[in-house]
């Protein structure tokens, strides 16, 4: 087992343990939780022994293999796929034996190593290893080319391949599904689930770690403190822990009372319904980590836009591509205001080129792009961090957006996002990832827009500002468009899915779980050499004219309708309270009133069957529109 004796470590002048104890044992997976800076990263170092303790011990097995992900990549020329069978050392040494044993024409030896083979299953490594890097997003041709001709981000996910293809006894992963698209992470999180050694991963997604762990260590105030159960079970734990910061608690309590209020005032009008149902996800949420959430340093919320209007932005016959390759032909398809969609599908299928033309960043080979009057559009993508000045401070940044604002006025903007006192205002050149993804993100919010493209929005972000968004978003008048592989994001922003594949984009008809279900069906088949049929089909939302016609009338007939028995309801309850003053009236119950008590009886359980019907038509309706 792992086990940390009165262990203290400081990097530089910064105590990050003090006197820590902690034990974990062969076979638990483990998720290492704690804010930015609490020392998650060096810890990791300290069991690979590049550091050393400044006190007490840090003991591991000496038999255990180790294995971790790289984080260079050299531009090596053998093959990815002979790049991930590197990872397991005791196939290649056997490998390497064989081909000295056939060169020397050592038969007897090579009976013996064939053996040797057969027991660790090594003919079956390189099956093993193709069928990893499709897991991870790599097609059947792209496994024979060069590491070279790779790109950071896919050379990434040759380090995780490498990583996972060895046969390790402790497994150290630091957010590795940062470079990953949901897909891959879907197919990383059924591995990791059968892996049999003992796993320590570090991660911001708390829905891949509900997923992966059985434990949880957690880093606060130099000390480290070990949970079981995954991080829903330590949400709940660690809330009842901090049940003393009442006051911040009592705070949050009237967060959701406002929350609930609306949610009452506004469930039947059909106007609001969808942002109704919007704050029901967030509420779900928020009562179970009510305490936890209260020590959040995050704070913020979306202005009200700009100029929005009811249609966004279209595509009308839109062919998007790069010169003589055509990712998307003839799309045609409108986005309104309040619009939360969600954008699924592997990576390369061109979900990051959809919102660039979108955006306006990409033109148009054909077709048309309509944009509202004095659109202003937010767009967050990993290049939106290259572009930021890293000689200019988070304030800097702000002032040159708006020169009129006052710099106290800039700074309590800023301070929402994690940017105070001297932070706000030094050069944001050694700024970690997560900082300039916050800035970038503040940037976008301060400019009030009507329409948010995000492209992978929360990479290198915690878990506490990914809490922010998306509580922020709840709120949010215009209209988001997502690309992002943290389910539990998508879960509490998205209304509605769709799917980009084979160069069209389509509806999906289900849930993140059926889409879940869908990537391992096809996972599957890729593995069995088959093709099946899954019961989640995408269903097009693009389709001849006149079908997308009769779509927009049928919506617009459900709307209207929706207004009518708004209205309805509206009558029967006021109906229903006034049947209820009039049966409530003195001397209704004598023998002289029989007559009127029956008449008014019989109205009051007809206005009530009536109002029943009315309202579960409602509901339905409300479901469907909402979806």
């Amino acid at each position: 087992m792992i086990k940390l004796s009165n262990m203290s470590l400081r990097r530089g002048a910064l105590l990050l343990f003090d006197d820590a104890n902690v034990s974990i044992f062969p076979g638990q997976k483990v998720g290492l939780t704690g804010a930015n800076g609490t020392g998650k990263s060096s810890l990791f170092a300290l069991f690979r022994g590049q550091l050393q303790p400044d006190n007490g011990s840090c003991d591991l097995p000496k038999d255990w293999q180790m294995a971790h992900v790289k984080q260079e990549t050299p531009a090596l020329e053998c093959s990815a796929l002979d790049y991930v069978l590197d990872g397991d050392e005791q196939y290649r040494t056997i490998e390497q034996d064989i081909n000295n044993a056939t060169e020397a024409e050592q038969h007897e030896q090579l009976a013996e190593l064939y053996a040797q083979m057969e027991h660790i299953g090594g003919f079956a490594a390189p099956a093993r290893a193709a069928q990893m890097l499709h897991g991870l997003g790599f097609s059947a041709d792209e496994v024979s080319n060069p590491v070279k001709s790779f790109s950071g981000g896919w050379r990434m996910r040759l380090n995780l391949a490498q990583a996972l293809m060895c046969r390790s006894d402790l497994l150290l992963l630091d957010e590795p599904t940062n470079h990953l698209d949901l897909e891959a992470v879907v197919w990383l999180i059924d591995w990791l689930k059968q892996y049999q050694g003992t796993l320590l991963v570090i991660a911001h997604d708390r829905d891949f770690l509900d997923a992966v762990v059985n434990h949880i260590l957690h880093i606060e105030q130099n000390q480290l403190t070990l949970y079981s159960g995954n991080y829903s079970d330590f949400e709940v734990i660690r809330a009842e822990r901090l049940a003393a910061q009442q006051a911040q608690h009592e705070k949050q309590q009237q967060v959701m009372a406002h929350m609930h209020s609306y949610v009452e005032r506004f469930r039947y009008k059909a106007s609001k319904a969808k942002q109704a149902q919007s704050r029901l996800k967030a509420l779900e949420r928020m009562e179970k980590v009510a305490a936890v959430q209260t020590d959040n340093p995050f704070s913020f919320r979306f202005f009200d836009c700009k100029n929005l209007s009811h249609q966004v932005v279209s595509l009308n016959q839109a062919d998007i591509g790069y010169g003589d390759h055509m990712i998307f032909e003839a799309l045609d398809f409108a986005i309104a205001a309040g619009d939360r969609i969600g954008l699924l599908g592997r990576n390369g299928a061109g979900k990051s080129t959809l919102i660039k033309a979108l955006a306006g960043e990409k033109a148009l080979t054909g077709g048309e792009r309509i944009t509202a009057k004095d659109l202003s559009i937010g767009y967050f993508a990993q290049h939106q961090l290259e572009q930021l000045d890293k000689d200019s401070s988070a304030l800097n940044h702000l002032q040159a957006v708006d020169k009129k604002a006052t710099t106290q006025e800039l700074l309590n903007f800023l301070g929402g996002f994690g940017f105070r006192g001297e932070r706000a205002d030094c050069s944001i050149a050694p700024f970690s990832g997560g900082e300039k993804a916050r800035l970038a993100l503040a940037l976008i919010v301060y400019q009030r827009p009507d329409l948010l493209l995000l492209d992978e929005p929360t990479n290198h972000l915690d878990l506490n500002m990914r809490e922010a968004i998306s509580m922020a978003l709840q709120d949010y008048q215009g209209a988001v468009i997502l690309v992002s592989h943290d389910q539990h994001l998508i879960d509490s922003v998205v209304d509605d899915l769709w799917y980009v594949h084979a160069g069209d984009v389509h509806h999906f008809e289900g849930d993140l779980q059926a889409y879940q279900k869908h990537i391992k069906a096809e996972l599957r088949a890729h593995n069995n050499n088959e093709i099946t049929d899954t019961n989640d089909k995408p269903i097009p939302i693009k389709n001849n004219g006149r079908s997308h016609q009769t779509n927009r009338k049928q919506l617009k007939a459900q709307k209207n309708r929706l207004q009518k028995l708004d209205k309805q309801l509206q009558l029967l309850t006021q109906k229903k309270k006034q049947l209820a003053d009039e049966l409530n009236e003195e001397g209704l119950y004598s023998a002289e009133q029989a007559d009127k008590l029956k008449r008014l009886l019989a109205a009051s359980e007809a206005n009530q069957s009536q109002l029943e019907e009315v309202e579960a038509e409602w509901l339905e309706l409300a479901e469907v529109l909402g979806d």
